[in-house]
């Protein structure tokens, strides 16, 4: 009986007629995205949409005339930021990040000295980062299929491998021995960034370079829990045999073979240890399966291997994580970039615990003047939804946690922000 109302309720139940075949099939979809959840990883996966938001403003901002933007502008951008409420309340928030003063009767924004000095660290890193930057480009366009790589497609990733918006005009020109564009089509979205000449010091993953280091022979490493038997079975024994490099010509390996398939694998790990983060949109990765010969059910094939990779639906993101990428929730290795970024979310941190401590001291002030009065059942009530409705748009996101804190500015880099 209680499987019949649950049936009615997602109208998989007729009294009359009753096929069961779409309910169990959209079960076993959903099951295909399950995996066991990992604590610690998720929390490296969580992002603070304050990060964000305020990123997008900072690049409005430095796009504005002499960068000072009018408040009243950026009140017209919170639409598209998807942010209701007053710019001008928003901005104030963070003290540290936005200088706002009055001039005449209207409000302007600029970036405070502090967060311009970021601004000015993050573009030296990029500069003193581009031959790294230049050789990671490089590395994509090997393991492509045809040695190219449709370039409204890297854009959609280019800030999760640390590209600079502008680096199709940075590194095309400085090296036209490498790179070129090319459009075999005639249509505007078929631009293609090609690669010239084949590099093979840059040719070794990252697998056989940790493999030479430590005097042995290319392989997976798991970090799974001892309990997990039935994973580290299955992983020793797909570990056994020979690692394929993804720079390698895969044209001689049969499609759905056990070769094919460690190939696979070898590619999804180059490709997250050449991000920033070890980590990328799965959706996003997937409209890379041409280019790079990617399993047609790319979320079906990154599950087959929770010992590598970890799957995560956080926000209703599907992401794809290199797991020994981590230790706990800390990034193992960090790149100048993330070091940089890491700067922004603490000087935002400061911020806000700065906005807050300054309206502690001033309710403090007014309770001592004797400016706070008992307020009847209704105002109260009033009162009440009033701060819900501020929390629910300036939420601290658990910044007072000691443990968010410590993440706060681990933000993984919204590849859609700015």
């Amino acid at each position: 009986m209680v499987t019949k109302i649950f049936l009615q309720n997602l109208n998989y139940w007729e009294p009359r007629v009753y096929s069961p075949l779409p309910f169990l099939y959209h079960v076993r979809s959903f099951s295909l995205w399950s995996m066991k959840k990992d604590p610690d990883l998720e929390s490296s996966l969580s992002r603070n949409r304050r990060w964000i938001v305020n990123n997008q403003i900072k690049n409005i901002i430095l796009r504005c005339p002499e960068q000072v933007a009018p408040v009243k502008f950026l009140q017209k951008k919170f639409k598209t930021l998807d942010l209701q409420g007053k710019a001008l309340n928003w901005l104030k928030k963070y003290p540290c990040c936005f200088n706002v003063y009055l001039e005449g009767d209207e409000y302007y924004c600029q970036l405070t000295k502090r967060m311009m000095s970021l601004v000015e660290e993050e573009e030296s890193v990029k500069d003193m980062q581009e031959p790294v930057l230049v050789e990671r480009l490089t590395k994509l366009l090997m393991m492509s299929v045809n040695h190219r790589l449709n370039v409204m497609k890297l854009n959609e990733l280019k800030r999760s491998f640390g590209f600079p918006d502008d680096y199709l005009i940075r590194f095309v020109p400085k090296h036209p021995e490498m790179f070129r564009i090319v459009n075999y089509s005639g249509r505007r979205s078929a631009m293609e960034i090609e690669l010239l000449s084949w590099n093979p010091d840059l040719g070794i993953s990252a697998i056989e370079s940790l493999g030479h280091s430590q005097g042995s022979d290319p392989q997976f490493s798991c970090t799974l829990p001892s309990t997990w038997v039935k994973s580290w079975e299955k992983f020793c024994e797909f570990n056994a045999t020979p690692y394929i490099s993804p720079y390698l010509d895969a044209s001689h390996l049969v499609e759905g073979s056990k070769e094919m398939e460690k190939r696979m694998v070898g590619l999804v790990h180059e490709l997250l240890s050449l991000t920033l983060w070890k980590k990328l949109s799965i959706v996003k990765l997937g409209h890379f399966r041409r280019e790079f010969g990617l399993p047609e059910k790319l979320n079906v094939f990154l599950l087959k291997h929770p010992g590598i990779f970890y799957v995560s639906n956080r926000y209703q993101i599907y992401t794809v994580l290199l797991r020994e990428g981590y230790n706990g929730s800390e990034l193992i290795d960090k790149d100048p970039l993330v070091v940089v970024k890491e700067k922004f979310g603490e000087l935002m941190q400061e911020g806000l615990h700065e906005y807050n401590r300054r309206h502690h001291l001033m309710n403090l002030e007014k309770k001592k003047k004797g400016m706070v009065l008992e307020s009847s059942p209704k105002m109260r009530d009033k009162s009440s939804e009033m701060s819900e409705q501020d929390d629910h748009e300036s939420n601290l996101g658990g910044l007072l946690d000691p443990e968010e804190r410590k993440r706060f500015y681990k933000v993984l880099f919204d590849d859609a922000a700015s």
